[in-house]
């Protein structure tokens, strides 16, 4: 067990979505060329800030070791799991108070992807089709909650959050996913909050261009991966390089990667890492293009049912 916790802090001290300079808003001053996700750097920030959280995520791991080990040893609650969501739509313009239909699918795009019924999941190689997975949790609609602001941009710094910097609180954020949609800046695509952090901050955000599949979608992330993959990180999975060069993503099944993938990557892509193995850039957890992703693995699956087993971090949303 020592050598897990040690595994985990050398890992969380790598993680880095991005190496550019950050401003004062903590966004990175590079416009988005390619897909950039804030997830960890906001991980890293919140650490700093509450050093025991480092604990709580150690103590997460631990678990979820355990349940990968003998997962009947912690049955879900309700054996399949599904989602209440609550978007919380930040506006400043006609644009970015985005219409129900674009929400809607949105939805259907994460249930898709976590049901393995998205259309592309047929694309799975050969290679890895042993490891593919349905990972079997479904989300629903609860509420969309509006506000009109003069913000031109959010940052990460969780402000879209938080009523008293003109944000919108969480709604039940220990029973339902919070997902922000505003423009966060500086070419940031989302940002999602481990288990383990405050329910005060608990959630996903996603920039109004790069949410669902119409409306303000913005090609190449006009097909909802951006929530895929920040919903991922919500239920505790990491970049698929592990944030560091041939770095872990605490994951068995998934192959080491050099580093993010961008664009589309003609397969085969080989890593230079040991073995030189065929990357999985397919994986919804890289930063490939929205039509470039469309797999979990497994061993993916088994940490995201970690959470919410008996015990787990977010076990509440398992509850009847």
């Amino acid at each position: 067990m020592k050598k897990l916790i040690v595994c985990v802090a050398t890992a969380l001290a790598l993680f880095s979505c991005q190496s550019e300079e950050q401003n004062n808003s903590g966004v990175s001053n590079t416009q988005n060329a390619k897909r950039s996700c804030a997830s960890n750097d906001v991980l890293m920030r919140q650490i700093a800030e509450d050093p025991s959280l480092l604990q709580r995520m150690e103590d997460i791991e631990r678990f979820t070791d355990e349940y990968q080990k003998n997962p009947s040893a912690f049955r879900l609650v309700n054996g399949k799991i599904q989602i209440p969501v609550v978007v919380n739509v930040l506006y400043r313009t006609t644009a970015e108070n985005i219409s129900l239909t674009q929400i809607q699918s949105q939805i259907d795009v994460l249930n898709q992807d976590y049901n393995a019924t998205n259309s592309d999941y047929n694309q799975v190689p050969a290679i890895f089709s042993g490891v593919k997975a349905n990972v079997g949790i479904s989300f629903v609609l609860d509420q969309v909650i509006r506000k009109s602001t003069t913000k031109t941009s959010w940052g990460t710094r969780d402000a879209m959050k938080k009523a008293n910097q003109g944000g919108l609180a969480p709604t039940s954020p220990t029973t339902k996913l919070n997902m922000w949609v505003c423009t966060i800046g500086g070419g940031i695509l989302g940002y999602a909050q481990f288990p383990g952090g405050s329910s005060a901050t608990d959630g996903v955000v996603i920039d109004s261009k790069y949410f669902g599949l119409s409306g303000t979608a913005n090609y190449p992330y006009n097909l909802g991966r951006t929530a895929t993959h920040e919903v991922g990180h919500w239920m505790n999975l990491r970049h698929i390089w592990g944030d560091a060069t041939c770095g872990s993503d605490l994951v068995a099944d998934t192959p080491q990667h050099n580093t993010a993938n961008y664009g589309v990557p003609t397969y085969p892509h080989y890593s230079t890492c040991t073995g030189t193995p065929i990357e999985m850039t397919m994986n919804y957890m890289d930063y490939t293009d929205d039509r470039g992703m469309y797999m979990f693995t497994a061993g993916q699956k088994a940490r995201m049912d970690a959470i919410f087993a008996a015990g787990g971090a977010r076990n509440s949303f398992a509850q009847p």
